[in-house]
């Protein structure tokens, strides 16, 4: 029992101790993979004289979740919102959440990613700038 207190003690999200699978992970998000599995999805239909039998359920399905759930749908906009999230020196993990979450407040942003907030990181000024920036690529989407 002391050995799971241990490792549950090691992970905490808020602290972006998210133990060793995610120390060198690149981390996409919903939209990122849609591109990806739609690109994938076009292939195998080029590629496949019944492209119907070479996707499997799963593949569809995921492609359909990630499409659903993703903020942004445009190639050029999932690229820029990478890029305004990186600019600020987010963890990857912060910046799945925050492209995918796509919280509209400095409160809401902090609430789903309290790591941001933490001393010597991003102050709200700072949050707020980032937040407007995702809002007008969604707006010129």
């Amino acid at each position: 029992m002391s050995g799971l207190g241990t490792v549950l003690e090691e992970e905490d999200a808020s602290e972006l101790k998210l133990g060793d699978d995610f120390v060198k992970a690149k981390c996409l998000m919903n939209a990122e993979v849609a591109l990806v599995l739609q690109r994938k999805y076009e292939q195998l239909q080029q590629l496949s004289e019944d492209p119907v039998s070479q996707i499997s359920q799963v593949f569809e399905k995921s492609l359909q979740y990630v499409k659903r759930f993703s903020r942004y749908q445009n190639p050029e906009a999932v690229k820029q919102v990478r890029e305004v999230l990186t600019r600020n020196k987010l963890h990857e993990f912060e910046v799945c959440v925050i492209g995918n979450l796509c919280p509209e407040t400095v409160e809401e942003a902090k609430a789903v990613v309290p790591s941001i907030a933490k001393k010597g990181r991003l102050d709200d000024e700072r949050i707020e700038t980032m937040l407007t920036d995702l809002a007008t690529i969604k707006k010129f989407e």
